[in-house]
């Protein structure tokens, strides 16, 4: 799977990228955003606020229920403001 980070996720995560391989409990974003929040003190930062980061699986913007799997691309960015 692989995760990419943009705009202020990115910079508190550290990374734009990265290739991960969940365990089989993590079956929807909303429980991967959970698993990543562990993998270190800036994914902990990033994630410590879910609806404060939107996502996107396979370049389609979708709801923390969506289902995701291992080859899968899952995008975090911060809320898209207009006007």
């Amino acid at each position: 799977m692989r995760v990419m980070y943009f705009a202020w996720v990115r910079h508190k995560i550290g990374i734009s990228q990265e290739e991960v391989s969940p365990p089989a409990d993590v079956t929807d974003v909303a429980s991967l955003m959970r698993w990543l929040a562990g993998r270190s003190p800036g994914h902990a930062e990033a994630f410590a606020q879910p609806a404060h980061v939107r996502a996107a699986v396979n370049h389609a913007f979708c709801q923390p229920d969506h289902p995701v799997g291992p080859d899968d691309e899952i995008a975090f960015f911060p809320p898209v403001t207009g006007g």
